[in-house]
């Protein structure tokens, strides 16, 4: 018996597939579904490279022609005459006549009102006092009562501090492996420090002193001071806006501000406020103030000692000796000895300062006057051009008379084939029994053998719409 197959495995035009369910929750399929929505939408393609794109380049195409030089400027714009602006004669100043209203839109429209005093809203403070004495005993006296405790001793041992008998023995590791041994200077090989006078005299002698020869100076040219000529005309100390400034008579501005005068009374002055016509007194009780208690001193004398005191017992300790030895430092009334090899074994040279070696010129200056002629202008023969015969044959249209052959390979070796049809168009696929539905929507059929395709009930039909 022939297994099932899926309608996606019946199918032979790859057109047909089973409509798949989104999830599946318990049954496991026995095949892995390999369709997916990408498979089916997007085919796949041959390895064909993108058509190349046809649009030209953006590139910056040169203008060839020649540039004016007139612009829109030069074109559109009219010299006009340039006139010169007429100049304002400032008018003469004319005091107005008549006296000024100082009077203001307040001082017109205010209505002054009289204001009487306000009075008072809140009630008077009134103070309810007795003169009896305060007898209370507060919660703390009450309730709280002092225990006798007595102090507890401390569990701490006594530990008494006894010093050693006995010298302290333990020696130091510099103890140990130092051996004091007696310091023997080494021998000093450094040479003497003495100067070595030399027998020969100093020759004093420079090239400036043997090849300087003195000329005589001329006398210096001395120019003779000007003297100074005062001038005859007089100083002018007149300035632009003393000679072109000519002052306008007029009056002096007068101020518009109120004359500063004291007020003054000789009513005699009362001196009673307000607060002092409204107040009225009230009695108020003095607050009392509570008698501190006398200081007691406690009986008998304060005991300074301390435990620090009481249990310190002082030891005589003696400072500890160093053992390391005493360094003897080294001091000489010698001279220092600042010979050095280098003083002794080196021995300046006599030298003197090498000439410069200059090259013979091989190629003499040349003399005379110089010609702008060049070899190439010398030497140049001008020829006549002759232009190249073109062999590109002529785009001329050769008319012929007979008929257009019109075949082509594909008409003449193609074959048509038969289209079969796909047994995945029909309801139910001829030869083939319905058996089960996958969880994943994949409908399953079998085989039938060809004794039961003869009998089945569903005819072939002999065309078929194919799906696109």
């Amino acid at each position: 018996m022939k297994a099932a197959r899926c309608l996606c495995e019946i199918c032979t035009c790859g057109r047909h597939r089973c409509p798949h369910k989104p999830t599946r929750i318990y049954d496991n399929g026995q095949q892995p579904c390999l369709t997916t929505e990408y498979v089916e939408k997007y085919p796949k393609y041959s390895n064909i490279s993108p058509p190349q794109s046809l649009k030209p380049k953006q590139e910056y195409q040169v203008h060839r022609g020649r540039m004016e030089g007139i612009t829109t400027f030069k074109s559109d714009y009219l010299p006009y005459d340039i006139v010169k602006r007429p100049f304002r004669v400032q008018e003469e100043y004319k005091p107005k006549t008549g006296e000024i209203e100082l009077g203001t839109t307040y001082q017109k429209d205010y209505n002054a009102h009289k204001i009487q005093p306000v009075t008072l809203v809140r009630p008077l403070e009134r103070k309810h006092t007795t003169g009896g004495k305060l007898d209370t005993i507060p919660t703390y006296q009450d309730d709280y009562r002092s225990w006798e405790v007595q102090r507890r001793e401390p569990s701490k041992l006594e530990h008494i501090y006894h010093p050693p008998t006995e010298k302290f023995g333990n020696s130091t590791t510099f103890q140990d492996d130092f051996i004091p041994r007696e310091l023997n200077p080494r021998r000093s090989f450094k040479p003497p420090c003495v100067a070595k006078v030399s027998d020969v005299p100093f020759d004093s002698t420079t090239s400036h002193r043997t090849s300087y020869i003195a000329h005589q100076l001329e006398p210096r040219f001395m120019r003779s001071k000007e003297e100074y000529k005062p001038s005859n005309q007089p100083f002018e100390d007149l300035t632009t806006h003393r000679n072109d400034f000519k002052g306008l008579p007029g009056q002096l501005t007068k101020s518009c501000k109120p004359e500063n005068v004291k007020v003054g009374s000789s009513a005699h002055f009362n001196g009673v406020t307000e607060f002092q016509d409204r107040f009225q007194p009230w009695l108020v009780s003095l607050p009392e103030v509570p008698k501190t208690k006398e200081y007691v001193p406690p009986a008998g004398n304060m005991d300074f000692n301390s435990t620090s005191h009481l249990d310190y017992i002082k030891h005589e300790i003696s400072p500890a000796v160093p053992v390391r030895p005493v360094s003897n430092g080294r001091r000489t009334n010698a001279p220092f000895q600042g010979n050095t090899t280098t003083k002794e074994d080196f021995k300046a040279w006599g030298s003197c300062r090498q000439e410069i070696i200059k090259k013979q010129q091989e190629i003499p200056k040349p003399t005379g006057k110089f010609y702008d002629l060049t070899t190439f202008k010398s030497h140049y023969i001008p020829h006549q051009i002759i232009p190249a015969r073109s062999f590109k044959p002529t785009s001329a249209i050769v008319p012929n008379s007979a008929p257009f052959q019109d075949e082509t390979m594909y008409r003449t070796e193609y074959t048509p084939k038969k289209q079969d049809t796909c047994p995945a168009n029909y309801p139910s696929p001829p030869g083939y029994v319905y058996v089960n539905t996958d969880s994943h929507g994949h409908k399953f059929f079998r085989q039938l053998t060809p004794e039961l395709s003869e009998s089945n009930s569903n005819p072939v039909p002999k065309e078929v719409a194919v799906l696109s």
